[in-house]
């Protein structure tokens, strides 16, 4: 089945166009485009009061289709903002500050994870310990063998690991095995909301999870979310203004109010069109019955078809014996992953052909989305025949 119809302005923006970056950049289906102007037209009608009409309206439909698809059993665990980076400065001050943080992660967290703690390890704030992601095979072993030695105040980790595609095969059941006592344990989980079936249910309490619209959920920018468990860092450091809505505490014993659910995490005043364009995309995939487990069948046979292709073509530059994971590891995302010294060079060719992937280091990385039928698959093999030495 194709779903290209949904996506008609930007296809037609570059009909020759192969946008194969769907990890990073996805493309946004046509109701995005009526869902912004729709923000500024709420915006002319009613000026001063549109914030009273997201909050109660467009704020409260993005939470419920989030919790829905996640299976949460409050959608007011939700928190609204602009990107990860923000979210991540709000959890961090919510931990101890007259000693050095004891931090669990790995070594392939993106970049405003891993840039923000080299910087506080710089300074000794932060005693940082990084588990491989390789060998895969092994990885939800030794991670919870070290979590389970305690004195952690962040655990912070990836549902799927962005320089890989590799995908925590139960996540529940390695959060079940990580210490919850004076830890705060984060899935950074923006590989995995929309692409992967995810279930939180068990572990709600449990986590913080991170993630946004402006991979998979197809929304663009200015759309990330925190799900905060209640019963956790109820008075993050770092808080604006924001954070006191719906508090139902006066703070008449002096202390700054909180709103007691995960609005406690507000910033100040944002750009809601981010938002609206969110819930457009949610409506949508409701509207049509598109569900996770459909946009994950859907890609899951892209792959299987280009990886066929790519048998066939037998390029030396190319190969599945590149892929990692492997081809044969059920546990990925929805892009592959082939680690070649030649990265750069392809994706350059690539590019010039415009054909659209990105690379980091020797990772070139091809993402799969709804946007995408089998034609693309054959247009994508003819230029990679085209460019690339048998």
């Amino acid at each position: 089945m194709s779903y290209k119809p949904l996506f008609r302005c930007f296809l037609e923006a570059d009909p020759e166009r192969l946008h194969f970056a769907a990890h990073s950049h996805h493309l946004w289906p046509d109701v995005t485009r009526e869902a912004q102007i729709r923000c500024w037209d709420d915006a002319a009608r009613l000026v001063d009061g549109k914030w009273s009409h997201i909050f109660a309206k467009i704020y409260p439909a993005a939470q419920r289709h989030v919790a829905a698809i996640l299976k949460l059993p409050e959608p007011r665990s939700i928190v609204f903002g602009p990107n990860t980076h923000g979210f991540l400065l709000r959890l961090l001050s919510a931990l101890p500050q007259d000693r050095p943080l004891r931090v669990l992660t790995t070594d392939s967290e993106f970049h405003s994870f891993t840039r923000q703690m080299a910087r506080l390890s710089e300074e000794g704030r932060v005693d940082l310990h990084q588990i491989p992601a390789e060998p895969f095979g092994s990885f939800s072993e030794r991670f919870a063998q070290a979590g389970g030695e305690g004195g952690w105040d962040l655990i912070y980790f990836s549902q799927v690991f962005y320089n890989s595609g590799f995908a925590i095969p139960d996540l529940p059941g390695l959060v079940d095995r990580l210490p919850t006592q004076n830890t705060m344990t984060v899935v950074d989980g923006y590989h995995g909301f929309l692409a992967l079936p995810t279930d939180l249910s068990e572990i709600s309490e449990q986590i913080f999870y991170i993630s946004g619209g402006y991979k998979y959920a197809m929304a663009g920018e200015g759309a990330v979310f925190l799900h905060a468990p209640q019963s956790r860092a109820a008075r993050p450091r770092d808080t604006g203004w924001y954070a006191a809505f719906g508090a139902l505490e006066s703070g008449a014993r002096g202390e700054i109010p909180y709103g007691e659910d995960a609005s406690r995490f507000l910033g100040a005043t944002f750009d809601p069109s981010g938002i609206y364009r969110l819930v457009a995309v949610l409506d949508l995939l409701r509207d049509e019955d598109i569900s996770v487990e459909e946009i994950h069948r859907h890609v899951r046979a892209l792959q299987e078809k280009f990886a066929d292709a790519l048998e066939v073509l037998n390029l030396r530059a190319l190969s599945l014996t590149q892929l990692m994971p492997l081809w044969s590891e059920e546990s990925r995302g929805h892009f592959l992953t082939f680690r070649t010294d030649d990265a750069e060079k392809i994706h350059r060719l690539l590019w010039d052909a415009n054909v659209i992937t990105d690379y980091r280091g020797d990772r070139l990385r091809f993402g799969f989305g709804l946007y995408h039928d089998t034609k693309d698959i054959d247009a994508l093999c003819k230029r990679l025949a085209a460019v690339l030495p048998p």
